[in-house]
């Protein structure tokens, strides 16, 4: 299985080196001529239904893209520990200098859907338990909205709900809250329904979710 799952991989990179590569190779140049500039920065899920470039349209070059389990992002901790996403987020907004910041969940979430199920405390599980604690604030307050036996909604409502709070832990790192507080950074939540392909965004004035236009 592994050895056909490859091979289907391989052939998929012969035609992006004939098709879309050799369409576009003198953007290829030009983004190794004048390095990475991208426009924005991309935190979504590891969920391999999502595709930040697919489903918005970007070019080679345009986003700066972090993914991980549920889209979370921690709060801003000033040890010497390693953090990922917390190292993505500095050089896209210190080095790169990114202007826009958007945190992007999607339905059918199953990070969002194991905060609703008890995962075993053992020494696989251990990061995974962990990371999950930084959906908990959402699935609280879903609860306080939404009965419990309406499953389907309260998973869409955390699902919301969570990319809402990464927003707010966005700010806790200094070099967004000064690039938010000067005008230099914007930040976003949206929420990508993988069966309908739409992506809606969270409007302060209306304080819901509205379609992504142009």
């Amino acid at each position: 299985m592994k050895d056909r799952t490859i091979a289907e991989f391989a052939r998929g990179h012969q035609r992006f080196r004939e098709i879309t590569f050799h369409k576009n190779k003198e953007r290829f140049k030009t983004l190794v001529k004048e390095g990475q500039n991208p426009k924005a920065l991309f935190i979504g899920c590891s969920d391999a239904r999502v595709m930040p470039s697919l489903i918005t349209g970007a070019k080679p070059g345009d986003l700066f893209v972090v993914r991980n389990i549920g889209n979370f992002v921690a709060p801003f901790s000033p040890d010497n520990d390693y953090h990922a996403t917390a190292a993505a987020i500095e050089y896209a907004v210190g080095v790169l200098q990114v202007s826009d910041i958007i945190v992007c969940g999607h339905s059918h979430c199953g990070a969002i859907a194991s905060l609703f199920k008890e995962i075993p405390a053992n020494k696989e599980t251990i990061h995974t338990r962990k990371w999950l604690e930084l959906g908990d604030e959402a699935k609280q307050e879903a609860l306080r909205h939404c009965k419990s036996e309406e499953k389907e909604r309260l998973l869409r409502y955390t699902e919301q709900l969570s990319v809402i709070k990464q927003l707010d832990n966005l700010l806790s790192y200094p070099a967004v809250k000064k690039g938010v507080e000067n005008g230099a950074v914007f930040l976003h939540a949206w929420h990508y329904e993988i069966e309908s392909g739409t992506i809606t965004y969270y409007d302060d004035d209306t304080e819901s979710f509205v379609p992504l236009e142009s």
